[in-house]
């Protein structure tokens, strides 16, 4: 399974790549645009990410923008609602607009910060992700 995760700081980046590692191949950047690049690149290669977290707050684009251009992308690609990678905001906004918004522009699941490894892997459970070791 390939991941892609986006988190603007770098201990939350490292300590993301740690939780998912398990899951499989983990791809890391470091803002939305970035996000947004290595997201459309995986999809011309024809190897998509199949999970991508997301941070809410970065620079240059946050996680809710890099999120619509995703699943434009997707769209544009010919990408079935039963192959969309699964979106999984990451944040510490828990706000009912945030959390509102995110999944008006297409994420599969929130998860708000501090994110402890037990609930988190009940998430990524209920979206069908499984381990891969």
């Amino acid at each position: 399974m390939r991941i892609l995760i986006a988190e603007d700081d770098v201990a939350s980046a490292q300590y993301m790549e740690g939780l998912m590692a398990r899951f499989g191949d983990c791809h890391v950047v470091y803002d939305g645009e970035e996000a947004v690049s290595a997201f459309a690149a995986a999809l011309e290669e024809g190897r998509p990410f199949q999970v991508v977290c997301l941070d809410i707050m970065m620079p240059q684009m946050n996680g809710q923008e890099a999120l619509q251009q995703i699943r434009a992308l997707e769209l544009q690609a010919g990408v079935q609602n039963d192959h969309e990678a699964k979106v999984v905001m990451t944040t510490a906004l828990g706000d009912v607009r945030s959390v509102m918004g995110a999944y008006k522009h297409g994420a599969t699941a929130y998860v708000t910060k501090p994110i402890l490894p037990e609930p988190f892997f009940e998430t990524l459970r209920n979206l069908g992700i499984s381990n891969s070791t």
